[in-house]
């Protein structure tokens, strides 16, 4: 998880997230968010029938979007998870989690980065 507020939820992949990652998962507006802030290796499925019951009661009606999967919480066994939002983006695009000087024109930095006298 690499940025949470009330408009947005923002997962991110990568081999390595010391450097660099790869992959985002925007999820614009979460309204249902079941999870650790910090997991390794989801593995994504569709949700049950008694999860998409369960939200629905919940909120009262079914978000556009509703995803689920399992995960490496660091515990003996993997956790379920579930997030529902209205919208969800896939981003595939290097983002930089550290300043580099050399970094390409439009590289992206992570949300948190900033250069040396900022």
């Amino acid at each position: 998880m690499v940025a949470w507020s009330a408009g947005q939820l923002c997962l991110a992949a990568g081999h390595d997230l010391t450097y660099h990652h790869g992959l985002e998962l925007v999820f614009d507006g979460p309204v249902f968010v079941s999870c650790p802030a910090s997991f390794h290796d989801p593995t994504f499925r569709a949700p049950s029938p008694d999860e998409i019951l369960s939200i629905n009661r919940h909120l009262g009606e079914q978000p556009p979007v509703v995803v689920a999967f399992e995960a490496d919480a660091g515990g003996q066994e993997p956790v379920s998870c579930l997030i529902a939002a209205e919208r969800l983006e896939i981003v595939r695009e290097r983002v930089l989690r550290y300043w580099r000087e050399d970094a390409a024109p439009g590289q992206r930095f992570a949300p948190w980065v900033r250069s040396p006298g900022r």
